[in-house]
């Protein structure tokens, strides 16, 4: 145990979230995405595990650690519902309210079709498989800065 960490951020979580740099992406997947075999082709080549952990819960503690990026729009985003890209399924929902929070303010998540979602997974840092049953618990965030000053 580390003070003031979140308990839910493992070992192989903290070196992922501190070697990540600004603008790197971080897809926070539910217990059904292609998690294993896309994970091999990010940055970090291999999948993290934040088990037992729903999307929600899983956000909120990486966001106890990790700033989003506040230099572009796309600084957080959700897989859209097949033939409902506008609809937000509850989990979804819970994941807006968990960034609103730490951001203080609200900024929507972008929405990205689902085999997009897929391709950007490829480009990103690292993957996070959650426990995440709920379908489209699904998220991509991007680290953003914290200068000097705090």
């Amino acid at each position: 145990m580390l003070k003031g960490i979140d308990p839910r951020l493992n070992a192989d979580m903290l070196h992922a979230l501190r070697s990540m740099g600004h603008g790197d992406m971080l897809i926070v997947a539910d217990a059904n995405f292609p998690a294993e075999s896309l994970a091999r082709q990010t940055v970090l080549g291999r999948l993290l595990r934040m088990e037992n952990l729903t999307a929600p819960e899983a956000v909120e503690a990486i966001l106890s650690v990790m700033p989003l990026d506040t230099y572009v729009e796309d600084f957080a985003g959700r897989m859209e519902v097949i033939g409902a890209p506008e609809e937000l399924p509850t989990v979804q929902q819970e994941v807006q309210a968990t960034i609103d929070a730490a951001e203080g303010q609200r900024r929507p998540m972008i929405g990205i079709e689902r085999f997009a979602f897929y391709e950007l997974t490829k480009k990103a840092f690292a993957v996070v498989l959650t426990s995440e049953g709920r379908g489209y618990g699904d998220f991509m965030l991007r680290k953003g800065v914290i200068l000097a000053d705090g």
